[in-house]
């Protein structure tokens, strides 16, 4: 009896191994499936240090890349959304009162239909600009707001502030997309900042005094050079060119003749 008992027990401990197999077997399909689902069709785009690129997306809207930037696109019958990875993006979004243009960026969800903005992931913040038309951005919990052309947006995780921007502002903050830097009394660390966003060997700082000088101007983002020679010929200045292809930015003393005015 006990050996026929112990068989059954055997057929069905066998029988649930079979099953619970079969089960994990088509959990790990559907897995699969919904992977597949999930990254078909995505798209990724990026640039190198100093590079910017412009993207014609499937919809006839396009993406523009700064520096070291990184995007994926997926576009569907019922949606059309990016993922701004790292950097800044401009979108020029065809219309399509269909299908919703989404943009996520961090706890950040920018909807348009037709319209154009630029998104900068900023280290502690995001800094959206609207440049033509209308958009909803929604950052995190807080609800949906409506920003028109000449108005942009600084979001953060727990903040949503908007703001309006005069012409010289939207200029500035899109002069990239012409492959320029405007500078329009920045301080030097500041500018330099905004430069080394397109070398690999970057411009440093080596004396205080220097970072706090301002400087306007308007140069390529591809030419450094002349941004340096302005600093020495407008500012006591004197910059010193490191063996890796660097920059350091000292403060020019005047010569003590000079100083005391003789």
């Amino acid at each position: 009896m006990e050996a026929i008992v112990s068989e059954e027990q055997q057929r069905r401990l066998s029988r649930n191994i079979m099953i619970a197999a079969c089960l994990a077997i088509l959990l790990f399909v559907l897995a699969a499936v919904v992977t597949i689902w999930t990254f078909n069709g995505v798209e990724r785009y990026g640039t190198e240090v100093g590079e910017v690129r412009t993207i014609s997306l499937k919809d006839g809207s396009l993406l523009l890349l700064n520096s070291d930037s990184a995007a994926e696109v997926r576009f569907t019958d019922h949606g059309r959304k990016v993922r701004l990875l790292k950097g800044e993006a401009a979108f020029n979004v065809i219309h399509d009162p269909h299908r919703a243009f989404e943009v996520e960026a961090r706890s950040a969800l920018v909807r348009a239909v037709g319209t154009a903005f630029n998104l900068r992931l900023r280290p502690a913040l995001i800094e959206l600009t609207v440049t033509k038309g209308v958009v909803t951005v929604r950052c995190g919990d807080h609800p949906a707001h409506r920003v028109a052309t000449g108005n942009g947006a600084v979001l953060q995780p727990r903040s949503l502030v908007l703001t309006h921007l005069d012409s010289k502002v939207i200029s500035q903050r899109t002069a990239w997309q012409r492959k320029l830097v405007q500078l329009q009394g920045e301080t030097i660390e500041q500018a330099a900042g905004e430069f080394n966003r397109y070398r690999v060997a970057p411009i440093l700082i080596g004396d205080t005094r220097v970072s706090s000088l301002r400087v306007g101007g308007e140069f390529r983002i591809a030419d450094s050079g002349k941004f340096l020679a302005a600093l020495k010929s407008r500012l006591p200045v004197r910059v010193v060119d490191g063996e890796d292809g660097s920059v350091m930015l000292l403060y020019r003393d005047l010569p003590s003749h000079a100083r005391g005015g003789s």
